[in-house]
């Protein structure tokens, strides 16, 4: 049986993976791949592949990151890069203010 915290823990990485996905991505163009493994390292969780997949491509679809093929400078085959758009620069603001009304009001503040 999981504690209150686990499932908090698994609703705050599984749920919003969407805001980590677009917070990497203020940063730099990345793949698919490259994306889940800087999650990994900078946010400490690691999510299923498919998952990633899935949010990339909703996000793509409803306009709030672009994708662009790029071909292999050491013959590798090409990757698809995923990149923020102001749509989703817009997104990801929205997403941390709500998180942080959120803690202030659940701490008092």
């Amino acid at each position: 049986m999981t504690t209150p915290i686990e499932r908090l823990r698994n609703k705050v990485t599984k749920e919003v993976l969407w805001l980590y996905i677009l917070r990497l991505l203020e940063e730099r163009p990345m793949y698919a791949y490259e994306l889940k493994e800087h999650i990994r390292k900078t946010f400490n969780f690691e999510p299923a592949t498919v998952s990633s997949y899935v949010v990339l491509y909703k996000l793509e679809k409803d306009g709030y990151v672009t994708a662009e093929w790029q071909e292999s400078e050491t013959g590798k085959p090409a990757r698809k890069y995923y990149k923020l758009t102001p749509k989703g620069e817009e997104l990801l603001k929205e997403g941390i203010e709500f998180l942080e009304e959120t803690l202030k009001k659940l701490k008092g503040t």
